[in-house]
């Protein structure tokens, strides 16, 4: 945190600090570290990768969760001084309630204590108290022994002020009270509470006879504190639709005996009045706002659960190995249009484009094999990949048939999920790169790329439209926006850039570097020709000391004259590097042979950190970067599965085993692509013989699975899928 001269704000910052080592379970000087990391303008990958000495070695989670965290509590601070001063304008401040503002560790703490004091709309109690019956509401309350409370109230009866009759008074002074007691804090916090431990979700169809796809919730119930992410955001979407009428429904008689538990200290002659003031304040006034404040709790926690399923699904199908050294051919299906094609050779440059009209209406077959095989005879095409949209299984077929018609090649198929390619080719990016093909065209060229490294590709698609999350239209856009760019920083520095092939898109997730600096990067590289040195990275545009810091450790020129520049060893351990290198009596140009990775395997390495004046963590990542210099993390995945044949949900039978992709990850299971139009459904109930929390627990996306069909549903091309291995 940065360094606060008030002290206030020093023991708030230090209340902070001691509050996220508590929740985190971390070291306060952990956090106090990082603070001041960030605030020096480092990256969290830079943080993670550069700086593990100062922070105790924290990963990228960890990193985030302080910096969310310390976020929130900023924003909460603000509030509380913002608060404080709203109540300190109206001379109601006591030392008191600013005590208890200031220890408040929750927002919803917060606003509580000052909802007594928030001006508010025209209300029935604000109208009552223009009427001057304020103090008959504090003779009420004050729950007198003697009186007649008619008798007291037709003191207030003033027809020129709207009170005409002593009843008229009475209910006005009753609606002071309830807005009194809704407004208490102490009230409020526990009928939260109860509303959380006793309340139930009531969802109705508000027409039963009407078909839609939220059935299952015509005439449903289960208890708040039970209902799942998923069901939340469902339900939500099926009210905003108005399919559905939503309720929380709470045992409202023990709620209103709390109350008069509270209330009311004995026989009084306002007993009857107070009683029936705290039920009218409990079913008008706190009921309605502890159900919009629960159900907006639970849409919040909901959401955050959803994009965490989404950014960790994103993370590993970016984190997918890249298919290389294959001549691909790209297939954007359609039928009315036609089947376009992409070729691109090894390195991702495009070869050819063409437009085949395999499937209805044209059927012209024989026309779009003669294609098909001239272009993968003309460019050694080795493997094709299909676009999994509309007319992708006939497609499918049509390019089994051309693959036995050539058996000589050894050609195989995959198909891939083709979300985000359109949005990509309508893309002025994807414009600036194809100038001179249509949309359709740009897509089968992305569907060719993303599988020779789906990172590059994928980068280039806003991470949202990606699709491998559930609801993920249904959750703040802005909170997904922000966690899916970490997701995609994170994993474009974890595999390291190449600096002379690198596209803007991909140089602006690295850390430290935005969209302005990569384009300069790239217009610089085009001006002098490819980088040889990192160095030269200062001498780009608006490109500082503090960016080349964070950015340089993971920019990568596999051909330079440094060879520790294809490295991920910072250039502020090259002198470690090279020292270390002296005492091991290598050079440089030996980094990743064998006579050096024997000789590193054999160094003690606590006298080596201490004889170089390096951290351990720095020298262990120095020693693991001289073994593999060009290593890429993605390569130690299993590859995706090829196929030869196609596979139809006909030809599927119970019992039968089956290799898999796991395409998504969702709270209720793991679809799996087995090699038919529709990825099959493994229920979070059969994906192993334990119990099992979560399916990200056993399953991630790109996984490849062993499963056994459970059964199909022909009529709507549904195919029930288990892991459990049958007895």
């Amino acid at each position: 945190m940065t360094a606060a001269t008030d002290p206030t704000e020093r023991e708030a910052s230090e209340r902070m600090i001691r509050q996220i080592a508590a929740e985190l379970n971390l070291g306060a000087g952990q956090v106090r570290t990082v603070a001041a990391l960030l605030d020096e303008g480092n990256t969290i990958p830079f943080i993670a990768r550069y700086r593990k000495e100062m922070t105790g070695e924290l990963d990228e989670n960890q990193l985030r969760a302080i910096e969310e965290r310390r976020n929130y509590l900023k924003g909460l601070e603000d509030r509380k001084a913002e608060v404080i001063r709203l109540i300190g304008e109206q001379d109601k401040l006591s030392p008191e309630l600013e005590e208890a503002i200031r220890k408040a560790v929750k927002l919803q703490e917060v606003e509580d204590l000052y909802r007594p004091y928030r001006q508010k709309r025209k209300t029935r109690a604000s109208v009552a108290k223009e009427r001057g019956l304020e103090p008959l509401a504090s003779w009420l309350s004050s729950q007198p022994k003697q009186g007649d409370p008619l008798a007291e109230a037709a003191r207030y009866v003033d027809e020129g002020k709207g009170v005409a009759t002593a009843e008229e008074a009475i209910q006005g002074a009753m609606d002071i009270l309830a807005e009194m007691w809704a407004d208490d804090s102490d009230i409020r916090r526990w009928v939260r509470r109860f509303t959380w431990d006793h309340g139930v979700l009531h969802s109705k169809a508000k027409d039963p006879e009407a078909e839609s796809v939220y059935e299952m919730y015509y005439q449903y119930n289960e208890p708040v504190k039970r209902l799942p992410p998923h069901r939340v955001l469902a339900i939500n979407r099926g009210e905003r639709e108005d399919v559905l009428g939503v309720s929380v429904e709470v045992p409202v008689d023990r709620v209103v005996e709390e109350l008069h538990r509270r209330i009311l200290r004995g026989p009084s002659a306002s007993r009857d009045i107070l009683a029936a003031a705290a039920e009218d304040s409990y079913k008008r006034l706190i009921a309605p706002s502890i159900e919009r404040e629960l159900r907006g709790e639970l849409t919040e926690k909901a959401e955050e659960h959803a994009i965490g399923i989404f950014s960790e699904n994103l993370r590993n199908l970016l984190l997918q190995p890249p298919v290389k050294g294959r001549v691909v051919l790209g297939v954007d299906p359609a039928y009315r249009t036609g089947c376009k094609l992409a070729a691109v050779d090894e390195t991702g440059k495009l070869l050819e484009v063409a437009v085949t009209y395999p499937t209805p209406p044209h059927n012209k077959k024989a026309e779009a094999e003669a294609v098909f095989r001239r272009i993968i005879t003309q460019y050694g095409v080795q493997l094709i990949v299909i676009g999994n949209g509309t007319a992708s299984r006939e497609t499918e077929q049509f390019v089994v048939g051309v693959i036995k018609a050539m058996p000589e090649r050894g050609l195989q198929y995959l198909i891939v999920s083709e979300a985000g390619a359109s949005v990509y080719s309508a893309s002025k990016l994807a414009q600036e790169e194809f100038p001179d093909l249509d949309v359709a065209e740009r897509s089968a060229a992305s569907i060719a790329r993303r599988l020779q490294d789906p990172l590059a590709e994928l980068v280039k698609i806003e991470p949202k439209a990606i699709g491998v999350g559930q609801y993920q239209h249904d959750v703040s856009q802005k909170r997904l926006d922000e966690s899916l760019t970490g997701v995609v920083e994170s994993a474009v520095n974890h595999v390291g850039v190449d600096l002379n092939t690198a596209s803007p898109s991909l140089l602006s997730y690295v850390s430290g570097i935005n969209a302005t600096l990569a384009r300069n990067i790239v217009k610089y590289r085009e001006e002098i020709g490819k980088f040889s040195d990192r160095k030269q990275l200062q001498k780009v545009p608006r490109l500082g000391a503090k960016t080349f810091e964070q950015a340089v450790g993971f920019l990568r020129i596999p051909d330079g004259d440094n060879p520790l520049d294809r490295t991920p060893i910072h250039p502020e351990s090259y002198d470690a590097t090279k020292k270390l290198l002296k005492e091991l009596g290598c050079k440089p140009d030996e980094i990743g042979s064998e006579a050096l990775k024997s000789r590193l395997r054999e160094i003690r390495e606590e006298e080596m950190a201490e004889k170089l004046q390096v951290g351990l963590p720095t020298l262990r990542d120095i020693v693991d970067s001289l073994m593999r210099p060009g290593r890429d993390p993605r390569d130690e995945l299993p590859p995706p599965i090829f196929h030869t044949d196609v596979l139809d949900i006909e030809d599927l039978k119970p019992g039968m085993e089956l290799q898999g992709t796991v395409r998504n990850v969702v709270d209720f299971g793991a679809f799996v692509d087995i090699g038919i139009k529709n990825d099959g459904l493994v229920h979070i109930s059969q994906l192993s013989d334990r119990y099992v929390k979560h399916p990200t627990d056993v399953v991630a996306v790109g996984d490849t699975v062993t499963v056994w069909v459970l059964g199909t549903d022909l009529k709507k091309g549904r195919v029930s899928l288990t892991m459990k291995k049958p007895q």
